[in-house]
């Protein structure tokens, strides 16, 4: 029955439907009425019809069956990280993300740890070369899944300096790599990028040629596993079509090595878009950034505190976090489908445009000395200089709309007394190697003024 009611329509071209169009806008032109540019250059059509594509659409590569939850904790006493660990094992999480800025007692750390249900995350702010081999003997003896995320090219974007000096870091490297060549060491944090202002176009290609150094520098290990981490901006469907070319991208770049081409996404709300004021908002905006990164298909999502941005770590806005998490996948079925972006006209047509468009920046990139060369020179941090610019300069002016802090701002809303941690830039006054990447929020400037006044 359904072939026969489908046979009674005769198919539309998009030339037909242009032409519809055209004459609905009784005069206005169709180009600057209905099509707009993104600020990674992309012309955005008010439609997308199968005519736009010569051949029939191509997996993405690694694509996830699933996708777990994570949580965030900051290792800081021993026993109260295990305990909140637990704790939110216990209530719904199926990841654990650590994070550290010392060294600690791995066995107080994991006592109880459910192991085979649930993967490790670490996060460090420092490289040990003993008590790293101390940690990953430990967790190969209790088979747990761990992604150490050691990268040593993000710490010199984000801080400016090496952990130690460059010959020391990468020789601690090198020996966690030869004592584990096929487990999950490194990483490439691609969420500073994007937090200090960075485009989707410019993620994809700084984390391109990022990856490309140790590609490069490892290319004899062919077991070599890549961990991604980004962060997930406001920008719906653009953020979808990030990650997938993401996976595009660096399957055609590890390939061309010889390894291992899907790779591990982890996936945390941006905070460039996240406000002081009417805070409320904040879970509107990590809902629909969380829904990107799974439509997108990343591995792993770990969620933003409800009041990370002023409060100290809290159990009620860790709770809240993670059930967002929940919702998404039990109630609103998440999880049913691993791929449901594809076959997508609009999807299809950015993942396309992002992935030529990332590809054409790598190369240039690449010929301009590579990402590190480019680092040292300061071109990577004038970039993104200029992009968070354009970007700044559209909040300003109110075309680009935060509710409660340039849009519909409620005016009795007052939160000087509520600041439990700065919530700006901090400058630190020290002597670095390189300018850092500094992540910047949008609106800083507006929330500073709003407090002085309060």
């Amino acid at each position: 029955m359904s072939s026969q009611l489908f046979n009674e329509f005769e198919p539309v071209s998009a030339k037909q439907w242009k032409q519809k169009i055209q004459v609905d806008l009784k005069g206005a032109d169709y180009n600057d009425t209905l099509i707009w540019q993104s600020l990674e250059g992309i012309h955005v059509k008010p439609f997308y019809h199968r005519d736009d594509f010569n051949e029939a659409f191509k997996p993405i590569p690694g694509q996830p069956t699933d996708w777990k939850i994570g949580q965030h904790i900051f290792i800081d006493d021993e026993t109260i990280a295990n305990s909140l660990a637990l704790d939110a094992i216990e209530r719904g999480a199926e990841a654990i993300y650590f994070s550290s800025e010392s060294e600690f007692d791995v066995k107080k750390v994991f006592q109880n740890f459910p192991f085979s249900k649930v993967p490790v995350y670490f996060d460090f702010s420092f490289l040990a070369e003993a008590f790293s081999l101390q940690l990953n003997q430990f967790l190969s003896e209790k088979n747990a899944t761990v992604f150490y995320n050691i990268d040593l090219i993000g710490t010199l974007g984000t801080t400016g300096n090496w952990f130690h000096n460059l010959k020391e870091d990468h020789s601690i490297l090198e020996t966690i790599l030869k004592q584990s060549p096929s487990e999950n060491i490194l990483q490439i944090n691609t969420s500073t990028y994007q937090n200090a202002g960075a485009n989707c176009m410019q993620q994809l290609a700084y984390a391109l040629a990022h990856v490309n150094e140790y590609l490069n520098h490892f290319s004899e290990n062919k077991e070599l596993k890549i961990t991604f981490k980004i962060s997930v901006g406001g920008n719906y469907f653009f953020e979808i079509a990030k990650i997938r070319a993401l996976r595009i991208l660096y399957a055609a770049l590890a390939s061309e090595y010889g390894m291992p081409t899907d790779c591990h996404i982890v996936a945390t709300p941006s905070l460039r878009n996240k406000t002081l004021y009417d805070y409320n908002v904040n879970m509107l905006r990590t809902t629909t950034e969380c829904m990107s990164a799974v439509l997108g298909g990343a591995d792993t999502i770990a969620n933003l505190a409800y009041d990370g941005l002023y409060h100290k770590s809290n159990e009620f806005g860790e709770r809240i976090s993670r059930n967002q998490l929940l919702i998404l996948k039990a109630e609103s079925y998440f999880d049913m489908v691993s791929n449901p972006a594809d076959g997508s006209y609009y999807i299809e047509s950015l993942t396309q445009e992002l992935t030529e468009k990332a590809l054409a920046l790598f190369k240039n990139i690449e010929a301009g000395g590579g990402f590190l060369h480019q680092l040292k020179e300061g071109i990577i941090q004038k970039k993104i200089k200029e992009s968070a610019a354009k970007e700044q300069a559209l909040f300003d002016e109110g075309k680009l709309k935060l509710v409660g802090t340039n849009y519909h701002i409620n005016k009795n809303d007052v939160m000087k007394h509520e600041l439990e941690l700065y919530p700006f830039v901090k400058i630190k006054n020290h002597k670095t190697l390189l300018a850092p990447i500094v992540p910047v929020r949008l609106s800083e400037k507006i929330e500073k003024e709003r407090i002085e006044n309060e």
